[in-house]
């Protein structure tokens, strides 16, 4: 049987595509700091979790290289989930919330994500252990560092273990067609820093990693303290962000323009909404069904990927000419 880090033929088939579509999901789609990866070692990938399945997508964009990750264990209880989601090569794991017991069980997980970084396969686990579509950071989990070490004591002498912080900045958490900057930050040598560090056990190691990737993490993304002054801080460093941020900002359109546009498009869009009643019409259907919004921009992003290909991305000009007289419209709303 096949190992999950292992090539499969359909796999790598379908991949150009997937990244392809899900550059072009976005308005406007950049990646920095891709230099900073090493190329010495292995790596895991510590992304932010703000977007539900869009990180991992996002993680995926980055190089051609095959990627792992792992999710929450509870979605691969069906066997049919299961499949799908190893063949897409990802790993359950289970949380402190499925109970101290359960934890046990993710001996396997970590012992598979160690072979995968021997083999030289990119690693990812989103440290947060959920996702929550804000600016800021919830308590990095154990379970990356528990990888990076038990890696780092079957072959670090060979090859240093890496963990790299990327940054995830969405323009928008519920609307797709907006835009993305994902921004690699400073990796931490977890090989180098046991070295550093020889007094210290793991649970020690461990505890003081968890700042160290904290920090960095932080400085990846615009992150906000998640306290009473929120909503105001994150105004103003939005308003401001330091670079690379700076050019993903909106560019100011006078409200006359725009409403000019809007109105002078407005039978395109009609045109097109018409052309795209598949995507669009099953994406309300089953965005419907989905209480938490967080996860809207997810099932959209799937049913374009599962569509188009049956309707030969014919939808696909149309689609994005109809997203985009949405967006615009939308930031009338915004900006009123």
């Amino acid at each position: 049987m096949a190992k999950i880090y292992e090539s499969d033929w359909l796999y790598e088939f379908l991949r150009p595509m997937q990244d392809w579509l899900f550059r072009h999901s976005y308005r406007r789609f950049v990646q920095v700091g891709l230099d900073k990866i090493p190329t010495d070692g292995a790596v895991i990938f510590a992304p932010n979790h703000c977007n539900a399945l869009n990180d991992a997508l996002a993680v995926l964009s980055i190089g051609r290289e095959r990627k792992v990750f792992v999710a929450r264990a509870d979605i691969f209880r069906k066997s049919v989930a299961r499949k799908i989601l190893t063949w897409l090569k990802i790993m359950p794991i289970r949380r402190m919330r499925d109970g101290a017991s359960a934890v046990l069980h993710n001996d396997g997980t970590e012992q598979m994500a160690v072979e995968t970084l021997r083999n030289g396969v990119k690693f990812c686990i989103l440290p947060e252990g959920t996702h929550r579509p804000k600016h800021s950071l919830l308590p990095l989990k154990k379970g990356i560092f528990r990888i990076a070490l038990r890696a780092n004591e079957e072959f670090g002498q060979q090859k240093p273990v890496y963990i790299v912080p990327v940054g995830l900045e969405y323009g928008d958490y519920y609307h797709l067609w907006d835009t993305l900057l994902i921004n690699i930050g400073e990796p931490l040598n977890v090989t180098e820093f046991v070295r550093e560090h020889p007094e210290m056990d793991q649970p020690q190691l461990i505890n003081a990693l968890i700042p160290e990737l904290t920090e960095r993490m932080r400085k990846t993304f615009l992150w906000v303290p998640d306290d009473e002054q929120y909503e105001q801080n994150w105004a103003a460093l939005s308003a401001n962000p330091p670079a690379p941020f700076k050019q993903m900002q909106k560019r100011h359109v006078p409200r006359w323009l725009r409403m000019t546009g809007l109105v002078v498009t407005a039978p395109l869009f009609a045109a097109c909404s018409l052309l795209t009643i598949p995507l669009w019409a099953t994406m309300l259907y089953v965005r419907k069904h989905v209480a938490d919004p967080a996860f809207h921009n997810s099932i959209q992003y799937v049913l374009h990927f599962l569509i188009m290909p049956l309707c030969l991305f014919i939808p696909l000009l149309p689609w994005m000419a109809m997203e985009e007289w949405k967006y615009q419209a939308r930031q009338m709303i915004i900006d009123k």
